[in-house]
């Protein structure tokens, strides 16, 4: 069927933001899967619905030999012991105690995973049989996707047994251990029901939560792997970082699952938003509303603001940095691009340095964390969702950026383009559009390699991003609109004369300053 991919491991063809409709997945059961597969299980206590999880993946119909189970024991007291009824490639691998969490057990765990695909599932979901299949046949047709499970939430039943579990979910589903009419479901998917499975979504990343999903190892390598900073809302987080990398997010309604008890955000709604909150604010520049607070400085900034130096005189480059770093969007960091390695240390003649003026802007800048010196531009600035580009001579209105950025959220470009009355261009760039670009652009480079061996000629770079986000032209004038003219003072109004003070009756005067003063010599005293 045109447009239908049906690729082998490791192609990459061009998804138009997320819309996945090009992979074409096989039918279950309908394929011969090849890739392994790694279970990441994080788990702290629970011994008895981690044993529900394992007899439900122990039933699973990808093929054992192809799948391992790694659970990692963050730090349980007593420790977790595997129970009898589990797949035959599990293990229990211990975090390491100079660390805890979540992220942390994931990334402990995806560090000796082997399987190709890591497949991170939290410890008390029961899945149905089909659920690893569902996930991992996408994957076998592009390396750079992320699979999100479905799940419902329900209290544990009583009588629940390992074997039990096992059973039903062999033979006849999830329905024939739960009351699926009672579970509550979860809130994403309405959201992604909504959106044509995420086909239409501005941020697909929201609905990518830890519970059940499943990507490629090179893909969690490439993303950095869990934030074991952050003790709630990583999955977010981590989500946020995978659509910086250029990932398409594809749920599949068929990898159905029964997360034993409900969710935190529904027992205590109020104090999981607040506990999220600073650590999304800190990471996810996106999420405006957590960046009210004016003049804050946060760990990732919300645009990278790239400058070629050349030849330029100290006094320009100072003009553009501070015209940069004091616009309206002030959550801004600046990227300096010269031969800053070059100057030596040795002596020298002060004076007649070849490279003083690289040393005098060196030192300028030096202390100021909102400005980087680098030889070159690295290929993406993720996970900073904005790059901007232009010449150092021609420097940002106070508005630039706001008003590139606002167009760039409503039309939804992965580039906007801007010529120069001076010549030149201006370009804003969306890192998820230009990660995109990058692995496409570079197919045998594995991903977690592309920030280092990924090569993008400018030309092709703006031709993939046309082809997966789209690109916008506007006018100088749109984004350096001319300053408002003040408007002129109203004339000056003659003043009419004062009127003339009333005429006093005269008094006689006293002989003296003293004695006026003290009031002796007056008449009649």
């Amino acid at each position: 069927m045109t447009g239908e991919h049906h690729g082998v491991p490791g192609d990459r063809p061009r998804i138009r933001r997320n819309d996945h409709s090009p992979l074409t997945p096989p039918g279950l059961g309908a394929f011969t899967p090849s890739l392994p597969v790694s279970v990441v299980i994080p788990a702290h206590g629970g011994q008895s619905r981690l044993d529900h999880t394992l007899a439900a993946l122990s039933a699973q119909t990808y093929p054992a030999h192809l799948l391992e189970v790694i659970v990692v024991d963050d730090g349980s007291d007593p420790p977790l012991r595997l129970p009898e009824i589990a797949p035959p490639g599990t293990r229990i691998v211990t975090a390491d105690p100079s660390g805890w969490g979540i992220g942390h057990a994931v990334n402990t765990g995806a560090a000796v995973a082997e399987g190709t695909l890591i497949q991170r599932l939290d410890a008390d979901m029961v899945v149905c049989r089909e659920h690893i299949e569902a996930l991992a046949r996408w994957h076998h047709l592009t390396d750079y996707a992320v699979t999100i499970g479905y799940k419902r939430f329900l209290a544990e039943p009583e009588g629940l047994s390992p074997a039990r579990v096992r059973d039903g979910v062999a033979g006849g589903g999830l329905g024939t251990l739960f009351d699926l009419a009672a579970a509550v479901p979860s809130s994403t998917e309405a959201t992604i029901e909504r959106l044509d499975g995420l086909r239409t979504s501005r941020n697909p990343y929201h609905c990518c939560t830890g519970p059940t999903l499943c990507l490629h190892r090179e893909l969690f390598r490439a993303a950095g792997g869990i934030d074991a900073g952050v003790p709630r809302g990583e999955d977010t987080e981590f989500a946020y970082r995978l659509a910086q990398a250029g990932a398409v997010f594809v749920p599949d309604p068929l990898a159905q699952a029964v997360h034993l008890g409900l969710p935190a955000q529904r027992l205590e709604r109020d104090l999981a938003v607040r506990v999220v909150a600073p650590y999304l604010a800190q990471r996810v520049p996106l999420r405006r509303d957590l960046r009210k607070d004016a003049g804050r400085r946060w760990r990732v900034p919300y645009v990278e603001v790239v400058l070629e130096v050349g030849d330029a005189p100290e006094e320009t480059v100072r003009a553009a940095v501070g015209a940069a770093l004091t616009g309206v969007v002030g959550d801004v960091v600046v990227t300096l691009v010269a031969p800053w390695s070059r100057p030596t240390c040795g002596r020298r003649a002060v004076l007649r340095d070849p490279d003083l003026d690289l040393r005098l802007m060196s030192e300028h800048f030096a202390g100021d964390d909102r400005v980087r010196l680098a030889d070159a531009v690295q290929p993406s600035p993720a996970p900073i969702p904005f790059r901007y580009t232009g010449p150092v001579d021609a420097p940002l209105g106070r508005d630039t950026l706001r008003l590139m950025i606002e167009t760039m959220q409503e039309h939804r470009p992965g580039l906007v383009l801007v010529d120069l009355p001076a010549g030149g261009t201006a370009r804003l760039e969306r890192t998820e559009a230009l990660s995109r670009a990058l692995l496409l652009a570079n197919p045998g480079v594995p991903l977690g390699e592309l920030a280092t061996a990924g090569r993008l000629a400018a030309d092709h770079k703006d031709e993939l991003i046309e082809a997966t986000h789209g690109v916008l032209k506007g006018e100088h004038a749109d984004f350096w609109p001319a300053p408002k003219k003040k408007p002129a003072a109203p004339a000056a109004q003659p003043r009419e004369p004062a009127p003339a003070p009333p005429v006093q009756p005269s008094r006689p005067r006293s002989g003296s300053l003293l004695g006026r003063l003290t009031g002796r010599g007056r008449p009649g005293g």
